[in-house]
């Protein structure tokens, strides 16, 4: 015989749980059922309660201490984070489980055992121990704000209460690939640009101290009249020669500066609005940021979170303090009494082909279906967008190295011609 840890339902709805011994869980099912009990779950006891005490001696034997909050949050800074991979990877067995019929309690005991992320591995085994003790899956993946974002929280909430908590985590695991692919495309599509942009940087820091004063040496030893060209690289090169040093100091505290600004809410803001405003590239990322809006907005109201409720979460989700505020703006016109598509067109955000998407949307109560529709739309334009952006940042990159070829040639080779025809002439 072994004891069981169960929850169970009466016939008013009411939630009950307690411990009961039988010879294997199907057995538990039947002695409760018995007691005009409905099972919810139903798991084994991993330890009596003698063991739990003889387990408690021994600890307080042995002088260790009960962890302070302080140590918790130490120990979580110190733990990886949960990539977006690991979290499709959670939400996709959690469906795979639940599906399958298996109890919430156990999905998350084996998935806690086989994860190899020792902070969700810690994570899932703290949310296990709240579900033994009778708190929602919701209520307990809420106590970790850095481990599940909002919208996979609300989302589970929802799905808790419609009773489709599988479907949930199919939209989540879903919505979370859109994501992971939709970022893995900026990052690689931005990847060739940055690298330029910093090889001309070291270019222009190595032609300036190494190069240049080579050819000032040079000049100065034959004192002729020097073009305006070669004076403002020589000028240049010795404030380079002079200062590097300073200047390198500088570049950092000026990248430490704008990283302390951008953390405020105001600096954000203020950063998030000019990205969007960048040549070529900002046109590419206000379009991503309105598919992931789309999107996530879609997820939620088809898994049946409240208007208002899904734009407030919606906000957070797009990672955009700009796009954000404007999002909140939605929310707050909806609250006043306005519908969507007037908030939604008072916002600027959106082009007048999604404008009456919405509106349709909004008349035939499809609106999450048209939502899908958006996103998918802006995915096609991002991707497409994306797989040229290396042609269209080229020609500009190539244009940026003439010129500074131009003016290299002007002020090194012009004297060296002068000089030249100077000799010839004698």
């Amino acid at each position: 015989m072994a004891n069981f840890r169960y929850k169970a339902r009466t016939n008013q709805g009411e939630l009950t749980q307690g411990v009961i011994e039988a010879s294997d869980s199907r057995g538990a099912a039947d002695a409760i059922m018995k007691q005009g009990l409905i099972p919810v779950d139903i798991s084994k006891t991993r330890r009596n309660a003698s063991n739990a005490v003889r387990s408690r001696n021994y600890d307080d034997k042995s002088g260790s201490l009960p962890s302070s909050p302080w140590t918790k949050k130490l120990t979580a800074a110190l733990q990886p984070k949960v990539s977006l991979d690991e979290l499709i990877i959670f939400c996709r067995q959690m469906y795979s489980l639940t599906n399958a019929g298996i109890p919430i309690l156990r999905a998350i005991e084996g998935l806690s055992d086989t994860t190899q992320n020792r902070r969700l591995k810690s994570t899932l085994k703290d949310v296990h121990s709240q579900l033994e003790k009778g708190r929602n899956l919701s209520s307990a993946l809420a106590q970790y704000p850095a481990v599940f974002p909002k919208l996979i929280i609300a989302i589970v909430h929802v799905g808790e209460n419609t009773g489709q908590l599988e479907e949930s985590f199919q939209q989540l695991a879903l919505y979370l690939e859109k994501e992971q692919d939709t970022r893995k495309r900026i990052k690689s599509a931005t990847r060739y640009p940055n690298f330029v942009f910093i090889a001309l940087i070291i270019a222009l820091f190595v032609l300036n101290i190494f190069v240049i004063p080579t050819f000032a040496s040079m000049f100065s030893r034959f004192k002729v009249e020097l073009p305006w060209a070669t004076q403002v690289l020589l000028g240049m090169s010795e404030f380079f020669v002079q200062f590097w040093p300073l200047m390198l100091v500088a570049m950092v505290g000026a990248v430490i500066g704008v990283r302390f600004y951008v953390a405020t809410p105001a600096g954000r803001q203020l950063w998030d609005g000019l990205k969007l405003k960048v040549p070529i590239v900002g046109s590419i990322l206000e379009r991503s940021m309105l598919a992931r809006f789309a999107r996530s907005f879609s997820v939620m109201l088809k898994a049946g979170v409240p208007l208002t409720q899904a734009l407030s979460l919606v906000a957070e989700a797009v990672d955009n303090a700009w796009m954000e505020k404007r999002v909140i703006d939605m929310r707050r016109g909806i609250e006043k009494g306005d519908n969507l598509s007037r908030v939604a067109r008072q916002s600027g955000l959106f082009t007048p082909l999604i404008m009456q998407m919405i509106m349709v949307g909004e008349e035939t109560g499809r609106i999450d279906v048209l939502l899908q529709e958006v996103a998918e739309y802006y995915e096609r334009e991002t991707d497409y967008d994306l797989k040229t952006l290396t042609a269209r940042i080229e020609p500009v990159m190539i244009a940026i190295v003439a010129v500074m070829v131009l003016i290299l040639a002007l002020g090194i080779f012009t004297p060296m011609w002068d000089m030249m025809s100077a000799y010839q002439g004698r």
